[in-house]
Formats: C-alpha cells, structure tokens, sequence
C-alpha cells in the first residue's frame, strides 16, 4: 500500500530473500532511527528494547504480533520515560525524558488479537474449514492415529482454496498435461 517496508532479519538467507523481493534490510539499530511503526513478528524475546527506543523518533508506534507480550521489553520503555497515558483503548502514549512520544499498542501482547476489532469472517471461515475438516478426518481415523501431532494434509488446504476462490468469483489457470509432465520429468529440463 506504498508503504517503504524495512526488514530486520538474523537470518542470512532470510535477509536475502527480502533484498531481492525489493526490500530494504538493516540492523534493528538503523531500523529503529528511521522507522515509523515497528510490528515484531518472531516469537523471540526483548527483539525492540532499550537501546531501539532510545533511537525511535517521536509519534514512533510500536507493536508485536508474534509471540505473548515478551518481544518488546515494555521494561526497558518504561524506564525511559516519564509519563504513560492511554491515548485510547490499546495505544498507550509513553513520553520519553527528552519530550520524544512512542505509541504502544494492545499493551505489548498480540495486537491482532488483543487490539483488534474482530477477524474478518473472510478469513475465519477458511480457519474454521480447516479445523471442520481436521475434525471429520479425527473422526475417520481417530482410533488408528497415534498420539502426536498431525499437519494439515495440502490437499485439504488445496480443497478449501478452490472453494474460496469459488465463492469469491476467482478463476485461476490449471497445468495442462504436458505442462505437469515436464515439470515432472527432469529428463526434458535443465
């Protein structure tokens, strides 16, 4: 949506592949003097702390989506600043000593859960078919499945795209035969 994306990656040929998706990529220390609104999405902890809000500009809006509230030190935020308020419900404004403002939101914790206005039923429904589907299979197969945990087969996940789509009023093209032979059949390619 015109947004100027930064990737902040650990992992090389994660940091690649973004580069050459057309993304800039740079330390979290770079990152966090120039960035706007910071979303962590690892399931590590303390990735934005001390050191990262020092830099942030002011009206900076900080967030997590990956994993409980642990991503970003809320700690380490606080102790830098000199007064909290709650601008509105889940956007707390931290003033900084130095008159600078970081916006968090959903208090640190997950906020497409925690602050959201509600899943759009445009994609639930598709969550929701997978768990009805995973369930008509437990039913099935139940009593010959070991206790683990199973992956959603991808031709289940294949069934529920093609009726989405469907629904959505989306064509989209099929391999012709040929064409699945040859990608099939090293014998033919390079």
């Amino acid at each position: 949506m015109g947004a100027n994306v930064i990737v902040v990656e650990v992992d090389p040929l994660k940091a690649l592949e973004a580069v050459m998706d057309g993304y800039s990529v740079m330390s979290s220390l770079e990152a966090a003097a120039v960035g706007d609104v910071f979303v962590t999405v690892t399931g590590d902890t303390s990735i934005i702390r001390k050191e990262h809000f020092e830099r942030m500009k002011d009206g900076a809006v900080v967030c997590n989506t990956g994993h409980y509230d642990c991503e970003l030190n809320i700690p380490d935020l606080a102790g830098l600043a000199k007064s909290v308020r709650e601008v509105r419900a889940n956007n707390d404004e931290y003033t900084m000593k130095d008159g600078r403002r970081i916006y968090l939101l959903a208090k640190g914790r997950l906020v497409n859960l925690a602050a959201a206005e509600g899943h759009p039923s445009e994609v639930m429904d598709m969550s929701f078919a997978n768990q009805f589907l995973s369930l008509v299979r437990l039913a099935r197969e139940g009593k010959s499945m070991g206790k683990k945990v199973y992956t959603i087969d991808k031709a289940q996940d294949t069934e529920i795209a093609v009726v989405k789509l469907s629904t959505m009023g989306r064509k989209i093209d099929t391999l012709t035969p040929a064409q699945v032979a040859y990608l099939t059949d090293f014998a033919s390619g390079t």
